[in-house]
């Protein structure tokens, strides 16, 4: 259990000061997972801990690049949460097939792809070499919930 990616997802809980515990709530007409066959499409996820939103406004103007990849990685634990729910552990998880990541940016930031290394990182970090994946990185004008960040993943998991 000691490298176990659930033991690497609790180190990395750790490291961010955030406790992922719990359901994740969603609003709307929706639902955070849809499998379809071995693939596990993990709908938008803001940096969102119980029901605050902890990294908000645009960045490169009223959130730094530090603060924008600190929601990135929350973004992406919360989408690693999602798969353990449904999947009942993240050892199920083959390949993390494609990444996107979006970012309230100010007019003039350009570090989009800063903002979307963080949430890679956390996703190697975790999933070693699964967590590798392809990526798109978006600067946006506005984000639900003044969200500094978005993420939306797509994993391919083992059969059940």
């Amino acid at each position: 259990m000691e490298d176990s990616r659930d033991a690497r997802f609790a180190a990395q809980e750790t490291a961010l000061g955030y406790s992922f515990e719990g359901e994740l709530k969603i609003g709307g007409n929706y639902v955070s997972t849809v499998r379809h066959g071995d693939v596990v499409y993990v709908s938008g996820q803001v940096p969102r801990v119980g029901s605050t939103v902890v990294v908000t406004g645009r960045v490169g103007a009223d959130v730094s690049l530090v603060q924008a990849q600190l929601a990135a990685r929350v973004c992406a634990m919360r989408a690693l949460v999602l798969l353990r729910q449904s999947l009942g552990s993240l050892d199920r998880i083959q390949q993390i097939l494609r990444v996107t990541v979006y970012t309230q940016s100010a007019a003039d930031f350009s570090q989009q792809s800063e903002v979307a290394d963080a949430a890679s990182e956390l996703l190697h970090a975790v999933l070693g070499a699964a967590g590798t994946h392809t990526r798109t990185s978006v600067g946006v004008a506005q984000l639900p919930k003044n969200a500094a960040v978005e993420l939306d993943l797509i994993a391919a998991v083992t059969p059940e």
